[in-house]
């Protein structure tokens, strides 16, 4: 059982001990910590903070704690409750509140659930916030308001429909064209709160749409990360029902991920360059991801003569790279797509209105549309971390074996060679190292992969 406290948030397994797994008395702890954090910020005035979770087992309970421990800190809550992760960002900018607070363990298996802490804009806390949180909460002094201070539920409402519009609403997302082409969707929402907006986002764009695991019970039919292992069944359904795709959203719907209408995989990595080629087929701009993402998208952006620029991993270093650089789309390697139009963060709902758009004004078949990309081939892998892994020490001694090389130690280790690129760094969400490889062929991808997982065992004596 695991509790991990970090400046993106707190994440943990249900049950068992607290101080080493999320309770309810650790998510009372760190949920007054935001409270006071946010309190600092604003001077003491009174609060507003959106509250919204994803369809897991534990998110019922979790949500009743937060909304009662914010009102208990004199926060007035509002809370949008079975809601999507931008969904919930979005509210927070609708309601011009002063934070956010979404439920959601993300990917995670089902045991496992999260607090993440937005700020007044929607989005991530930034580390210098993240890290104050994280002092508060170690922090006992803090005394509660009494009985005349206490917060109010300003409302309990679904934003689901408000956000599908916002989305349907942009410029670029053209919905008359997508209704044209009536295209049959097959969409897998593991059992989460993709199950509630996805296929409502499909139909209002005029898709015929065939439901598979969109009851949002919390218990995911599959492992509930978007990757091409877990989406066996879809890839079925879509050649038994002749669909022209298949989409995937993990459980908080910030992840996006497409499968042809063959049933092979578009490529979680392709999203979001199929996207940023639309995007930057209507206007010239900048755009970023990060260091774990695949080199397609510098490539189509310098093809559409844009710069491309690289972040640390994570959404809040991806969105500070972005704004700085002006970039009109970014995100990540993982299906994360971030579309400032709308608002700074990973958004499935828009990834799909847009890819929609452009698949439907390129009249062709989503392998045609897969193979006009540069073809690159990435293998992601784990080494899951013991007392006797020193990550630094490992970090450290593979940036002097590749000191020849083309090497960015922002983000733990990435080595760029001619035609491929490893990246090594240590997971902000699990207990584990990432060793992500990319390369000219899934060959030459899990050979690279396989490589390094050697000299990292040698390194640690494994």
């Amino acid at each position: 059982m695991t509790l991990i406290k970090s400046i993106s948030g707190i994440r943990g397994t249900i049950g068992s001990q607290p101080g080493n797994n999320l309770t309810p008395i650790d998510i009372v702890k760190f949920t007054t910590a935001y409270a006071r954090f946010m309190s600092e910020k604003n001077e003491g005035k009174r609060l507003r903070i959106v509250v919204g979770r994803d369809a897991r087992i534990s998110g019922e309970m979790v949500n009743d704690i937060i909304e009662g421990t914010l009102l208990g800190c004199g926060v007035d809550v509002i809370n949008v409750g079975l809601c999507t992760t931008p969904g919930t960002e979005m509210a927070v900018i609708t309601y011009k509140a002063d934070g956010g607070i979404i439920i959601t363990a993300s990917h995670n298996p089902k045991q496992w659930n999260a607090l993440k802490l937005l700020n007044e804009k929607g989005e991530f806390l930034n580390d210098a916030e993240g890290k104050r949180v994280l002092a508060l909460a170690e922090d006992d002094s803090y005394q509660f308001p009494d009985v005349d201070y206490l917060g109010k539920v300003i409302s309990r409402e679904d934003f689901n429909d408000t956000h599908i519009a916002q989305v349907l609403a942009l410029p670029l997302v053209d919905v008359a064209a997508v209704r044209a082409r009536k295209f049959k969707v097959v969409v897998d929402a593991v059992n989460s709160v993709g199950g509630v907006v996805m296929p409502k986002l499909l139909r209002e764009l005029g898709c015929e749409v065939v439901e598979l695991n969109c009851e949002p019970t919390g218990h995911f039919a599959h492992n509930p990360e978007p990757l091409p292992q877990n989406l066996t069944e879809i890839s079925e359904v879509i050649v038994r029902e002749g669909a022209d795709l298949g989409i995937v959203v993990d459980p908080d719907v910030d992840r996006l991920a497409f499968v042809n209408e063959d049933g092979t995989m578009f490529v979680e990595e392709y999203t979001l360059v199929a996207v940023a080629d639309y995007i930057l087929s209507k206007q010239v701009g900048n755009t970023v991801s990060n260091l774990s993402s695949s080199r397609a998208l510098r490539d189509v952006t310098e093809a559409h003569g844009g710069n491309y620029s690289a972040s640390a991993v994570g959404e809040v270093n991806v969105v500070a790279m972005m704004k700085q650089t002006g970039a009109i789309i970014g995100g990540e390697g993982n299906g994360g797509v971030i579309y400032p139009e709308l608002h700074y963060g990973r958004d499935a709902l828009v990834g799909t209105a847009l890819f929609l758009t452009y698949f439907a004004q390129k009249n062709m078949t989503m392998t045609a549309l897969r193979a006009s990309y540069p073809a690159y081939f990435a293998s992601k892998n784990k080494i899951e971390l013991t007392p006797a892994i020193d990550v630094d020490k490992v970090l450290l001694e593979m940036k002097a074996r590749y000191a020849s090389e083309n090497v960015n130690d922002i983000d733990g280790v990435k080595i760029d060679f001619a035609e491929s690129w490893v990246h090594l760094r240590k997971s902000n969400t699990e207990p584990i190292i990432r060793i992500y490889t990319e390369a000219k062929s899934p060959a030459e991808a899990d050979a690279l992969a396989e490589r390094f997982i050697a000299e990292i065992s040698e390194i640690c004596n494994l």
